[in-house]
């Protein structure tokens, strides 16, 4: 499968979901990582005007646990969140946010991603670890 059709076909498990809801878009996709980008705009933002860290914390739950996902036959198995840490570092009022999942480490029950947030400048704006804990198909 080619870059485009794996971009194209995590796009399309996006339909009826939170990711639909808040616009999140797999964009770039690799052997050892996978980033997915979201659009900043009042959807999503918190009272104050900025981006709320929920959903900062929901696109990196996102690319993190999609990309657990893709390292395992998911006829077998399934990834899901267990424990997520968040530090938000800037705060983002418009433009486009993009998440970049990597492994930490792929375990056999458990897998370990960090996932960096950038702004359409290249600046942090939070940080995350992701634990998914990797379960049988049928567990869900």
């Amino acid at each position: 499968m080619t870059k485009e059709e794996k971009l194209e076909a995590l796009n399309q498990m996006n339909h009826n979901t939170l990711m639909e809801t808040l616009d999140i878009r797999f964009s770039d996709v690799g052997d050892d990582f996978l980033e997915a980008s979201m659009p900043v705009g009042p959807k999503v933002h918190q009272p104050y005007g900025i981006l709320h860290g929920g959903a900062s914390i929901a696109l990196a739950e996102t690319v993190g646990s999609v990309l657990s996902a893709m390292s395992m036959d998911m006829s077998k198995f399934k990834s899901v969140g267990m424990h997520m840490s968040a530090n938000h570092l800037r705060p983002v009022t418009e433009g486009t946010v993009t998440a970049r999942a990597e492994f930490i480490k792929q375990g056999r029950t458990s897998n370990l991603v960090k996932i960096e947030i950038k702004d359409e400048k290249e600046r942090l704006i939070c940080y995350c670890h992701l634990t998914n804990s990797i379960v049988a198909a049928d567990y869900v």
